[in-house]
Order: structure tokens, then C-alpha cells, then sequence
């Protein structure tokens, strides 16, 4: 059993190793020791450290890439993104360096109820759908009104 999440929870959760500590009752060092992988937490710690990150104690062991069954490289998992009061999003920056994303940007939401949530960069797609690129050049209709609603809200 591998553990290899808790460091990634933690940050993700904004937490100091001695912030986890002190919500468990144990010593930062014992919470080192647990995301290095020399030693790992009791059940009753597991769970504990589940509800603290909000989420359940198959995610904090089981290794990322094994539940998703993508290691070829071109399949990546990012992390985690808090919303904030805005509904708003920041996508990591290796996400963001991969996929070319830049600020303007057009990026479609896509949502099955079952399946969860997809983001797509329209960037070619912007002439078959329509809009202004960030270049200034355009394609049809649908992406200028994505863009008129952009250029009025202050960031």
C-alpha cells in the first residue's frame, strides 16, 4: 500500500506538515515520514486525513496513474484546482505550458452528469465554431459573443 497522494493533498488543501500534525495529534515528523513513504498511517489516521482533504481514503493510497490506467505519457493528471466564490478556476501551469493555454484563450466546458467535466482549448476549433482568435483574426459568430462577454468583465 503506497501513500504516494498525501503530500499532493496536503499542498492542494493549502496545509503545513505541522498544520496535519496538529489536526491529528501526531508530530510533524510523523506526517514527513508518512508522505516519504518510510512509514505509513494507521486506519484511524487514514481516515482522519481523508476527511481533512475532503475526500476518501482509497484516494489518498491508491497510486494516481493506476487508477486511471494512463501511463503513456501523453495522459497527464494536473492536480487539484479549488474554485473560488466566483466559480472560477486556476489551471495549473504545467496544464496550462502542456496545452498551450494562454490569458484570451477560448475553452469550451463540456458536462455528462455521469461522467464529470471536460475542458477543451477551442483554438482550431475556433473556425468551425466561429469567434476572434487572439491574433485578431477571426472565424464565425458563436466565439465573438464568448469574446464580447470577456472584454466587459473586469479582472
Amino acid at each position: 500500500m503506497q501513500f504516494n497522494n498525501l503530500k499532493l493533498f496536503r499542498k492542494q488543501n493549502e496545509y503545513t506538515q505541522e498544520d496535519v500534525a496538529e489536526k491529528l495529534g501526531v508530530s510533524r515528523q510523523a506526517v514527513a515520514k508518512w508522505e516519504s513513504g518510510e512509514t505509513i498511517p494507521d486506519i484511524e489516521n487514514c481516515i482522519a486525513l481523508a476527511d481533512i482533504y475532503g475526500t476518501t481514503v482509497d484516494m489518498l493510497v491508491r497510486n494516481l496513474t493506476e487508477m486511471t490506467g494512463h501511463d503513456d505519457g501523453k495522459k497527464h493528471i494536473f492536480g487539484f484546482s479549488k474554485m473560488n466564490e466566483k466559480g472560477q478556476i486556476t489551471l495549473p501551469k504545467k496544464c496550462r505550458e502542456i496545452f498551450g493555454l494562454n490569458p484570451g484563450d477560448a475553452i469550451l466546458v463540456l458536462g455528462d452528469e455521469d461522467k464529470g467535466m471536460a475542458l477543451v482549448k477551442l483554438g482550431g476549433m475556433i473556425d468551425a465554431i466561429g469567434g476572434e482568435r487572439n491574433d485578431g483574426s477571426s472565424g464565425t459568430g458563436t466565439d465573438k459573443k464568448i469574446q464580447r462577454k470577456n472584454r466587459g468583465r473586469s479582472s
